[in-house]
């Protein structure tokens, strides 16, 4: 099994996904809430907007000296992310491969098949990485669920490539 998953076919760019280091991106999502709660995907903007204001809010009453609180944030966020279970959204990378525009499906070559999914389905997807604090490594890299997690139970798993059609 490799783990590397390519984005190619009928796009401008083909796009090299690596799922290792997307623990340390900030567009991640806690599968563990997700789909109970059915967030909306969090806009980039807003969420840096409100990552500042925090920041500033909190100079602004404490000064410049960083709390213990801060300490204690930044450990919950160490085991947080060494126990969690986290996907990322797909559409930041289909969006940088620029799919031409008659492209109307990506193919998911798995192990065992290939899965069809149309490009307004495959702009929802999510794919998740981490189980519990560890890779994907028997069935993975990476496991994919739809948004509305209609396949939460039985995602698509053993994902080897994506091929825009």
């Amino acid at each position: 099994m490799k783990d590397i998953i390519h984005i190619t076919g009928n796009v401008k760019y083909t796009i090299t996904l690596d799922p290792s280091v997307w623990i340390f991106d900030d567009r991640k999502i806690d599968l563990d809430t997700y789909f109970e709660n059915q967030e909306e995907l969090p806009n980039e903007k807003e969420e840096y907007t409100k990552a500042a204001s925090k920041h500033w809010d909190r100079e602004i009453m404490e000064g410049a000296v960083y709390p213990p609180t801060l300490k204690t944030e930044k450990k919950f966020e160490k085991v947080r992310v060494l126990t969690g279970t986290f996907g990322i959204p797909f559409l930041p990378f289909l969006t940088n491969a620029e799919p031409n525009s008659g492209s109307r499906t990506i193919e998911v070559h798995c192990e065992n098949e290939t899965v069809s999914i149309p490009m307004t389905e495959a702009e929802s997807l999510i794919l998740a990485f981490s189980l519990k604090g560890k890779p994907l490594k028997e069935d993975g890299p990476v496991h994919i669920y739809y948004k509305d997690g209609s396949n939460r139970l039985q995602p698509i798993k053993n994902v080897q490539d994506f091929h825009i059609i």
